[in-house]
């Protein structure tokens, strides 16, 4: 594996974790520099490996992409062998992230009290559906549920009265990786002052709350629940999506001298001198009677038009793109958000780049995600076990020995700030 670069490069990590949110913690982790070993569990791996189609080859594409930058090792934790395997690593290891139903680690011997024992510095995340206290925290946790749960389907969707619906993306199991890798650089800060570890915990849950800040706030202060606006806000308008005459375009009028360009772009008369639109509280009063003049003089043209003047005029919007489109963006090229690695097995893969920029010390794909154990003996052996323990641990089923293919150095582009 090529050295790593970025911030946290040095930082080893053992990513205990499965699926989505645990994994998107340390992928952030790994993008920024830091040593993640992967520990699947032995035979079957992480669950996200059968989550097909779609493959590439034989390798599922969702944890191809979240999983990239990471060596791996399998261990059977039910076994002897396996843990203690994993007490080694943790000998020595910054930061220990799993995301297994509460109690579990604990079952296994690998519980914050027992694991801080042999090493007080150790950052220790764990991340939960409804976090580790509470009346819920025996419940298991999906994205799904949380967006639900934590009142984020009630404020999405077409409108009052309409099924409720999801954001298309897993809004909550992502929000939750994030959160807990900056918990965890919060707890390394804590460390380098104190050289204390500590426990960092969240969940989907307060993942999704995170999402709620504008509707807990009108709650708060009216006592009223937000019911679904579509993509209109309740707070200012018109900030929307609106139909154009081949598609459609966010338009973000969001104050009075953003809406007064828009007036001007517009050149309607009628708009221009309907009372009901002077203000925005008149406009958020009237939003539907907004909207329909409002699309009915977008439709007009095409949304290039559009949005060459509107860019002309200062007036914040832009095109609503699907997957390819947006992929596809210059802009997107520019920053280094679609990059190409290398995977072991497949070859030149493309995956999605770094998001956070660094001046000195830029973040960078390395290598393609894992497969099943296919660092497992090179990991053994640099934690001081012996050839002869190595095969016997795999002949008594306690870690599988993947691919020991040799990984090719990839040179993916790396966007720097």
């Amino acid at each position: 594996m090529p050295n790593p670069t970025g911030p946290l490069a040095g930082l080893k990590v053992i990513d205990l974790s499965h699926v989505m949110a645990g994994p998107v913690c340390t992928l952030m982790l790994a993008d920024m520099g830091a040593d993640v070993i992967k520990v699947e569990r032995s035979p079957n791996g992480d669950d996200l490996r059968r989550s097909v189609p779609p493959s590439i080859g034989d390798e599922a594409a969702s944890f191809l992409m979240m999983n990239r930058n990471k060596r791996g090792i399998a261990l059977n934790l039910k076994t002897a062998g396996g843990k203690r395997v994993l007490r080694r690593l943790l000998k020595d290891a910054d930061i220990l992230i799993e995301n297994y139903r509460h109690g579990a680690m604990s079952k296994m011997g690998f519980g914050y009290e027992e694991v801080s024992r042999d090493n007080p510095g150790l950052i220790y995340c764990s991340i939960s559906g409804f976090g580790r206290t509470g009346p819920y925290k025996e419940r298991g946790g999906f994205d799904l549920v949380a967006q639900g749960m934590s009142g984020v389907m009630s404020v999405n969707g077409e409108g009052h009265g309409r099924p409720p619906v999801k954001v298309g993306t897993p809004l909550a199991d992502v929000s939750a990786g994030h959160l807990a890798c900056i918990g965890i650089l919060a707890a390394l800060r804590w460390r380098d002052k104190t050289g204390e570890g500590q426990m960092v915990e969240t969940s989907l849950l307060e993942a999704g709350l995170a999402h709620m800040y504008w509707p807990a706030a009108i709650y708060f202060a009216t006592g009223r629940s937000l019911t679904p606006m579509g993509s209109a806000h309740p707070l200012m308008a018109p900030y929307q999506a609106l139909p154009a005459a081949d598609g459609w375009i966010t338009i973000g009028a969001a104050n009075q001298a953003n809406w007064l360009r828009l007036l001007d772009v517009l050149d309607d008369d009628a708009l221009k001198t309907n009372t009901l639109f002077a203000t925005n509280q008149g406009r958020i009063d009237n939003l539907q009677l907004l909207e329909e003049q409002l699309s009915a003089i977008l439709r007009k043209r095409n949304a290039a038009e559009w949005l060459e003047k509107l860019e002309t005029a200062g007036v914040p919007a832009g095109p609503v793109y699907d997957t390819a489109q947006v992929l596809a963006d210059e802009q997107v090229q520019a920053r280094g958000m679609v990059v190409e690695t290398t995977h072991s097995r497949l070859g030149p893969l493309k995956t999605l780049g770094v998001p956070i920029k660094f001046s000195a010390t830029p973040g960078s794909v390395r290598r393609g995600a894992p497969t099943l154990g296919e660092d497992s003996r090179s990991i053994l052996e640099e934690y001081g076990f012996e050839a002869a323990e190595i095969d016997e641990l795999a002949r008594t089923d306690a870690v599988t020995l993947g691919d020991q293919s040799e990984i090719e150095e990839a040179q993916p582009a790396v966007a720097q700030a």
